[in-house]
């Protein structure tokens, strides 16, 4: 068995290197900052600098941008889960007068709210929030661009809503929610609104030629929830060991598992998508979970492959210039690759529950094969033999029936019927109903089953 501890292999090391380097050389940044965490542990830091001796480190802070909104989404799904507000509520129910109140929070979660993009003139992210001091001025006049609810458009003024609702539920700043129910307890000592030393500079490099331009890094005032936050790559591994399993401290692992759900329809034909406060995106068969970022002077990009258990952070001191979310999604890909996980040996449940036991096997759904099997937690999956199509995991419920967890039956309840002898008749699905042996006869098959049978093309009456 691998040791959570074991380092990478030279010939991995080297290649996160030579990607790194790369990403810098090609993309022209004055400095690049990077580190991977894998089963739990740091296994890889490096940096590239323009400046020979004044590379960056794990502790050297950079601006992080729309990485932000993913901890303003654990701040409301805590409240949730405190029982204050539900996803569904209507913004105005928590923060009324805002002009955006028939919006939900579920809605300005997954950017499906169809609020505008950015913020009224001028450009928001290189000018004093005070120029915004209310949420009025970050919203303008035309506060919708879409119905709510009908497609995905990302918008960084609604989360500057969600901070504001963060605030007003709370009653204290956002800053303040932040760093004592998630910066804390997660030990990110080193994140916060404004930076401190050691941290980088941001910086404009001219498209056309090798010169540099200092870049502002102002204080976004109200739109702080949507891109405000300094942090280094040691402190993002802890947050992106948080958010591959929960941390009871902060957010359960199912409320973290909710946000990694898409929450609406993709803007383009991308496979892309967009959970609650968390990015989602497809790649050579991998899913990651995380967020990218950008301000004038800065690039930040956070990935998780809960599969590999491995999770890369990459920051740059630069307006543009380095595809920041594909070189942070490769150093995933070169561990993930390179050095396999490997699997934790196979164990027999520690006890069987014979009833749920002979539930197990072959079920038909007309003429459908699934298979019904238990799961290491007392639960029970269901899927085609094909392992394609309708399938799903089901936890039990206190009245003896089944509540889909994912997958097509999310949300749907499983019901064993019974015989009056208490045997088993068939599985009950959403109205559809499985049973042992295709269209079996001595079952509630909706419709019936024709008496004579299954026949073949001899038989009277094949056609």
């Amino acid at each position: 068995m691998t040791s959570p501890a074991e380092p990478l292999l030279p010939g991995t090391r080297r290649a996160l290197l030579h990607r790194i380097a790369t990403a810098q050389a090609e993309g022209r940044a004055p400095s690049l900052v990077a580190a991977v965490r894998r089963q739990g542990q740091t296994v890889w830091d490096g940096s590239r600098s323009c400046v020979d001796g004044h590379a960056p480190d794990s502790d050297t802070q950079f601006r992080i941008g729309s990485l932000t909104k993913t901890f303003t989404a654990v701040l409301v799904l805590r409240l949730r889960d405190e029982g204050l507000l539900d996803l569904p509520d209507p913004l105005e129910r928590h923060l009324p007068g805002t002009g955006a109140g028939e919006v939900t929070i579920h809605q300005l979660l997954g950017h499906s709210a169809g609020l505008g993009a950015e913020t009224t003139a001028p450009w928001w992210e290189r000018t004093p929030g005070s120029l915004r001091p209310t949420l009025a001025d970050v919203l303008g006049e035309q506060i919708a661009m879409h119905p709510p609810g009908q497609r995905h458009h990302y918008s960084n003024p609604g989360y500057t809503l969600l901070g504001s609702l963060v605030e007003a539920v709370r009653g204290a700043s956002w800053e303040e929610v932040l760093r004592r129910e998630v910066l804390e307890p997660l030990g990110m000592h080193r994140t916060g609104s404004l930076p401190r030393a050691p941290h980088a500079g941001g910086w404009a490099v001219h498209p056309w030629a090798d010169a540099m331009l200092p870049e502002p890094a102002e204080d976004l005032g109200l739109m702080a929830p949507a891109g405000q936050l300094w942090s280094t790559t040691a402190d993002l591994l802890r947050f992106a060991a948080f958010l591959a399993e929960g941390d009871d401290r902060v957010l359960g692992a199912a409320s973290v598992e909710e946000m990694k759900q898409p929450s609406a329809a993709p803007e383009t034909a991308s496979l892309d998508q967009y959970g609650l406060g968390l990015q989602l995106i497809r790649r050579k068969g991998r899913t990651f979970i995380g967020h990218t970022g950008s301000l004038p002077g800065f690039l930040a990009a956070l990935w998780v492959s809960a599969e590999d258990d491995v999770a890369a952070v990459v920051l740059v001191n630069a307006t543009s210039g380095v595809a920041i979310g594909e070189v942070a999604a490769d150093l995933v890909d070169i561990v993930a690759e390179a050095e396999p996980r490997i699997p934790e040996p196979w164990r027999p449940l520690p006890e069987i529950d014979a009833e749920l036991l002979a539930l197990t096997g072959a079920w038909y759904w007309a003429t459908r094969p699934t298979l019904l099997r238990l799961t290491a937690d007392r639960g029970l999956e269901l899927r085609q033999v094909n392992g394609q199509g309708r399938g799903a995991r089901f936890v039990a419920r206190p009245d003896g029936t089944w509540v889909g967890l994912d997958g097509y039956y999310a949300g749907e309840t499983l019901r064993i019927v019974r015989n009056p002898d208490g045997s088993v008749s068939h599985l009950d699905l959403g109205s559809f109903v499985f049973t042992r042996e295709p269209y079996d006869p001595a079952a509630a098959v909706p419709g019936g089953v024709d008496e004579k049978g299954w026949r073949g093309l001899g038989d009277q009456g094949a056609s």
